[in-house]
């Protein structure tokens, strides 16, 4: 398994919560690595098979409820969303159900998540596969892209995830993995995608990114790596030439979360929590949205509006219906 250089083809972007994050201009940089040891294919595979974690989406193949859960991830830890995926799923089982709910029905069960936006994307793309597939979650790239709410890496991962198909997500874990492991350089994030299909072994789809996936969170973290108990140690190529850590400046990383008590974030959640238990009227908004001002709970209730995550019926804020 060696990849030297990669021709790197048609650019990509990363999604989340509908947002792209755009590629550099150059199209055909070769990505040039340490050699990739022929043994790593096997060993994070046999890891894998003995250590991976219990997900409740990875024991299921269903399309549908494989993006579900990928929405969830975007931004919400993994045990928080296992949780909520369980309860969403049982109260919308397949994608017609969820298309045909309401968007107040969808943002109740959201409960809990955050980011309310992408309940509203999730629910869009849901209509727009029950309206434009037949309800049958597309089976290829652009296709899955051209979805509301989804971006590069949740389109592969439906790909990798449900459908088996040997294409590599890329998220901040397995980004670490491959700046580190592989390459032992830093990566942009055109680099990163086009090593992490590169490196797909034939059929491996779902096990090989998986397991990528749960190293990045369980040995090759951010911050305080395991790597003396790294079932990759021997082959890391950051290990073997040293120096400084190569993820550090990888263009695929999480951002630095700003702080969210007192944010405009906290107070819109809080203002679509009030909304959750019923209409809420304009004299009433501040309170709800828990701020003294105003002007600013109406320019608050006005961005749900326009975000599509509240309405206005005879003076009073709602839930859409």
């Amino acid at each position: 398994m060696g990849v030297v250089g990669v021709d790197l083809g048609k650019g990509y972007s990363l999604g989340g919560e509908g947002k792209q994050l755009a590629h550099g201009r150059d199209a055909t940089l070769p990505v040039v690595v340490a050699p990739v040891h022929p043994w790593l294919g096997d060993v994070l595979l046999d890891w894998y098979g003995a250590q991976a974690r219990d997900l409740p989406w990875r024991r299921t193949r269903d399309p549908y409820r494989i993006l579900v859960s990928e929405i969830m991830l975007q931004q919400t830890q993994a045990s928080r969303a296992a949780v909520a995926f369980a309860e969403f799923t049982s109260r919308f089982p397949t994608v017609r159900t969820l298309a045909g709910a309401s968007v107040a029905e969808v943002l109740t069960a959201w409960r809990g998540l955050g980011y309310n936006r992408r309940a509203v994307g999730l629910h869009k793309a849901a209509r727009s596969i029950v309206e434009e597939h037949a309800g049958v979650v597309p089976q290829n790239l652009t296709a899955l892209r051209a979805l509301p709410g989804v971006g590069d890496y949740t389109a592969r991962a439906v790909l990798a995830f449900a459908y088996g198909q040997d294409v590599g997500p890329v998220d901040t874990n397995v980004a670490r993995v491959l700046s580190r492991a592989v390459a032992g350089r830093a990566l942009n994030r055109r680099e990163a995608q086009s090593l992490a299909d590169a490196l797909v072994p034939e059929g491996q789809g779902h096990a090989w990114s998986s397991a990528l996936m749960d190293l990045g969170a369980r040995h090759c973290t951010a911050r305080r790596p395991a790597c003396d108990s790294c079932p990759v140690l021997r082959t890391c190529a950051w290990q073997r030439s040293g120096g400084e850590d190569p993820a550090g400046a990888t263009a695929v990383r999480a951002r630095s979360p700003s702080p969210f008590a007192g944010s405009d974030r906290y107070h819109r959640g809080r203002l679509v929590d009030a909304l959750r238990a019923g209409p809420v009227a304009a004299a009433d908004l501040a309170t709800a949205a828990r701020v003294t001002d105003r002007v600013k709970a109406a320019a608050l209730a006005q961005r749900l509006v326009a975000d599509g995550l509240a309405e206005w019926d005879a003076g009073s804020l709602r839930l859409p219906t």
